[in-house]
């Protein structure tokens, strides 16, 4: 059974269910305000240098978001989306959490 380090409470959390190799969770939240929690297959967003995409197994990296309309695809094919004025998104081990209004 895998498992994940809750970014807002460092607790370790177990997953049900493994991730398929084209999945990752992601999640979006403000102080006080979960937006988004979850397993996805995409999420795009803006930050200085233009629109990307976060799929699966993507590069560790963080970044500055820029006011833009976050969109979410959910591993049940549903999509999400989520305008927000600005961010801060880190990708790090097939987990990405967007923390909002900083």
């Amino acid at each position: 059974m895998a498992s994940r380090q809750d970014a807002s409470t460092g607790e370790i959390v177990s997953e049900k269910n493994k991730l398929a190799d084209d999945e990752f969770h992601l999640k979006v939240y403000a102080p006080y305000k979960v937006y988004f929690e979850g397993i996805v297959k995409s999420i795009t967003a803006l930050n200085r240098t233009g629109t990307f995409d976060v799929l699966a197994q993507h590069h560790n990296f963080i970044t500055l978001l820029s006011p833009y309309t976050l969109k979410i695809h959910t591993a049940d094919n549903k999509d999400r989306e989520i305008e927000i004025s600005k961010g801060i998104m880190q990708v790090k081990n097939n987990d990405v959490i967007v923390f909002l209004d900083v």
